[in-house]
């Protein structure tokens, strides 16, 4: 069956390759979250493995190396412009507040937290699920 392409969603009908998330960046990305941010949960998604705070998707480890991120819809601009950066897309829908980090740009340990700040600000806006 035909693999779906990198940094976007699956189509309909589409299966993943079997490729797992990076359980390095998971790991990592579960010692950054902070207990004091809410109930934080993971859970298999996307390909991926997603980590979810009162109930809202916030970030995950990519089965493409890289993060998925949530952030504040209204700061698209600045955070398009990043390195690495690339909107995300649903079944060629966009998908406003989600972006798609490249492993490349995670080089260091400061660039992945910056990108779990921004998500848990902006996540700590929204209403617990």
């Amino acid at each position: 069956m035909e693999d779906c392409p990198p940094r976007r969603w699956p189509r309909w009908g589409y299966s993943y390759s079997g490729m797992a998330y990076d359980e390095q960046l998971a790991d990592e990305i579960r010692d950054r979250l902070d207990p004091g941010a809410g109930e934080v949960t993971e859970k298999r998604m996307f390909g991926g493995l997603a980590f979810m705070v009162d109930g809202n998707l916030t970030i995950a480890a990519s089965r493409t190396g890289g993060l998925l991120v949530r952030t504040d819809p209204d700061d698209a601009a600045e955070v398009h412009a990043l390195p690495g950066v690339e909107p995300m897309e649903m079944r060629g829908r966009k998908m406003p507040g989600w972006i798609f980090v490249e492993s490349e740009s995670l080089a260091g340990e400061a660039d992945l937290d910056a990108w779990l700040e921004r998500a848990l600000a902006f996540v700590a806006t929204l209403p617990p699920k």
